[in-house]
């Protein structure tokens, strides 16, 4: 899996950095064999002014699906990351169970036997 972060008007720092290694690891655990690529773009909205406004945008993508994108604004930079993981956590969870199903009901149909 090949994870790229991109930060926009600040420093990214080692304690980011390995925040974000830790929140990949977590969100993607059931599901790793199926990701290709994780993108994560940081940035200060606001910029010194203060506010609501870091972001953390992850893109996931899936190997045979389209990406997954998520994105999160909050005041601290550590809680965005954390939300945006775990909301893309579960849309790849829920978007991998329903691949899952679809092929275990293919497989079914394929499995019927043909009606005279």
């Amino acid at each position: 899996m090949n994870v790229q972060i991109h930060a926009s008007d600040f420093t990214l720092t080692d304690g980011l950095r390995e925040h974000i290694a830790w929140r990949v690891a977590y969100a993607t655990n059931h599901g790793r064999d199926e990701v290709s690529r994780v993108i994560v773009h940081l940035s200060d909205i606001n910029g010194p002014r203060g506010g609501v406004d870091k972001r953390c945008g992850v893109e996931l993508r899936l190997k045979g699906a389209e990406s997954l994108v998520v994105e999160d604004v909050q005041a601290d930079l550590y809680v965005a990351i954390d939300r945006a993981f775990e909301r893309i956590g579960r849309s790849m969870q829920r978007r991998l169970a329903r691949r899952r199903k679809f092929v275990a009901m293919s497989a079914a149909c394929q499995e019927l036997p043909d009606a005279v």
